[in-house]
């Protein structure tokens, strides 16, 4: 069950104060419940309507939920349930009408102010969840090579809501946990901070399938968890971005979650919490099962392979069998970052979008990026290889008339904040391009725009439409 806290108060302005005693009850409890007294209840102090009032506390990143409250605290009380209870220390020496309906099932209360550092949630909601489409700047000389428009870019999007995709893939949650550096131990060498922001995003094929939904796609996705709060996460996320979610549960195996401890705008480290081990043949006939069922009326199905184990090779090669069956087209990233892939696997599909390094890890061939290209496409009888290339933007190899034809497009961002997920959202982007009926050079400017926005601000949120349209 999840642990809650709850606070209660006017709070006429969010000062510095408020912030920091909010920090502290979120520290408490997984769910932070904030209950405004109403313009009754208030009488006098309430400086400003409870509808403004409720504004300001539904912006902060801490709270998790928050009403108007009309009845008294013991009501409540009985309302919430709450395990815990924060106030002011100012309230401490006072008499509290709370502590006697908290002692009926052992809640409890606790008086903190906070700690007098906080960090605004404001600027970091902004950092996270914001993007300066300034930074961005459309390919112009690559749009002419190709004859391509906005309007022909715009026509393309509208056809995504046509499609029913289907995404599978390793599911990760990514934890951002930003600190405020206190100094240097005295005792090592060693950075000390202490941790006052955390936000967890869904990420691995779980956003791709978010992008594809909020893209406008039907979108189904696969994948497998374990039984614990980053499943419950993760599942309540894809609900609320529009994704029908099938999931498989895993006792044997922790959900996969990684974590980034910033400061100062920079990460000082990553902790991945995941098993790499493949999943029991009786999961993977689940899957597939659900997989057979789905296929007849899909367009599109998306491998999103972070080789954590959702993706044995059987199982691969048994979906790629199906699709071909039932025309569907496909396509496939292929991770190996602190892990180990072979993009190689998957042979066959329409689309492939490596990094240059996993391209060269899967051919072990340290040639030019023309070879290279050229030996994926007749190792897998590929018609589509997108390289990526990071600040270098991406190598397109595909066929025109009877030969085969390589252009570049560069990355469209010029201030990049965080590159994590820049390759989901070029691969689903790209793809749904492809069987919305565009062709390569179109579908990959498409992509690049995806990448362009998720660069531009921290963490995993799904692409939607208004952010393309906006660009174009």
């Amino acid at each position: 069950m999840v642990k809650k806290v709850l606070v209660t108060g006017n709070f006429n302005i969010l000062h510095p104060g408020h912030l920091r005693m909010l920090r502290f009850a979120k520290e408490c409890a997984e769910k932070l419940i904030v209950a405004i007294w109403s313009d009754r209840i208030a009488g006098a102090n309430a400086l400003i309507t409870e509808s403004v009032r409720l504004e300001v506390l539904l912006s902060n990143n801490y709270v998790d939920d928050v009403f108007i409250w009309d009845s008294s605290i013991g009501e409540l009380i009985k309302f919430v349930k709450p395990d815990i209870i924060v106030k002011g220390k100012e309230h401490e020496s006072r008499h509290n009408d709370e502590q006697e309906f908290l002692n009926k099932y052992g809640g409890k209360l606790i008086f903190s102010s906070g700690e007098t550092t906080f960090s605004s949630v404001n600027i970091l909601r902004k950092e996270f969840l914001a993007f300066n489409p300034l930074t961005i700047n459309l390919p112009e000389d690559y749009m002419q090579r190709h004859c391509i428009s906005s309007k022909s870019v715009t026509t393309i999007l509208d056809k995504f809501s046509n499609l029913n995709v289907i995404v599978i893939g390793d599911l990760i949650i990514d934890e951002y946990i930003t600190c405020e550096a206190l100094g240097m131990s005295q005792e090592d060498p060693t950075i000390v901070v202490t941790p006052i922001h955390k936000i967890k995003f869904i990420g691995g094929a779980a956003i791709t399938a978010s992008h594809a939904a909020g893209l406008g796609a039907k979108v189904s996705y696969l994948g497998v968890s374990g039984k614990d709060s980053c499943s419950e996460f993760a599942i309540e996320e894809l609900k609320k971005n529009g994704v029908s979610a099938f999931v498989v549960l895993d006792e044997a195996r922790p959900t996969t979650l990684k974590q980034r401890y910033r400061a100062s705008n920079k990460t000082l480290l990553r902790v991945s919490h995941l098993q790499q081990n493949d999943i029991s043949k009786k999961l993977q006939d689940e899957i597939f099962l659900r997989i057979s069922e789905l296929i007849k009326e899909c367009n599109l199905l998306v491998f999103s392979d972070y080789n954590y184990g959702t993706l044995p090779l059987d199982l691969i090669d048994k979906m790629k069998l199906s699709c071909i069956e039932n025309g569907v087209i496909m396509a496939a990233d292929c991770q190996s970052s602190s892990q180990i892939g072979d993009i190689t696997k998957y042979s066959n599909v329409n689309l492939i979008t490596p990094t240059e390094h996993e391209a060269r890890l899967s051919t072990k061939n340290s040639g030019s990026l023309m070879i290279l290209a050229n030996e994926l496409a007749d190792k897998m009888n590929c018609p589509n290889i997108v390289i990526t290339m990071g600040g270098e933007g991406a190598l397109i190899h595909a066929p025109r008339g009877n030969d085969w034809h390589t252009d570049q497009i560069p990355a469209l961002n010029s201030a990049p904040k965080d590159t994590a997920g820049a390759g989901d959202s070029l691969l689903i982007t790209t793809s749904l391009a492809l069987a919305a009926g565009a062709d390569i050079w179109n579908a990959v400017l498409m992509g690049s725009i995806s990448a362009s926005i998720q660069v531009g601000r921290l963490g995993n949120s799904p692409i939607n439409k208004e952010d393309f349209l906006k660009e174009m």
